[in-house]
């Protein structure tokens, strides 16, 4: 059961594929916005995986957050995630995302309880 308060962490290290430069939302070697959002979403994805009904996956449904600070290139980066609502199959979470002590972004996360199977017919 999902439950309120669940939290999971994410990690990374900040490398030439994960830069704005590579990643083409910017034009400076920095982690790029984009790779900081994922992370956010792995962290919140991950929170809740483990309490999920056979055959059942998140998928995201809206993600907002700042994008405070610069990382550059070997830094570590992490992501946590926290489930602040469940209704029904819609979780909502608080993330945030920081280099050591650092807050680089904040904000909140959505997604939605699916049926693997169910949604990837979909696809037709």
């Amino acid at each position: 059961m999902i439950e309120i308060g669940l939290k999971h962490t994410s990690e990374l290290t900040v490398n030439e594929a994960l830069t704005a430069i590579q990643m083409g939302s910017g034009d400076m070697p920095v982690l790029a916005t984009p790779a900081m959002m994922a992370l956010m979403e792995n962290a919140a994805m991950l929170a809740v995986a483990d309490e999920l009904p056979e055959g059942c996956t998140t998928v995201g449904g809206h993600i907002e957050s700042s994008h405070l600070k610069p990382s550059k290139i070997g830094d570590k980066v992490s992501a946590i995630a926290e489930v602040t609502k469940v209704e029904g199959k819609k979780i909502e979470f608080k993330v945030s995302a920081y280099s050591g002590e650092a807050l680089l972004g904040e904000g909140t996360h959505l997604r939605f309880i699916v049926d693997r199977e169910r949604f990837m017919s979909k696809l037709g």
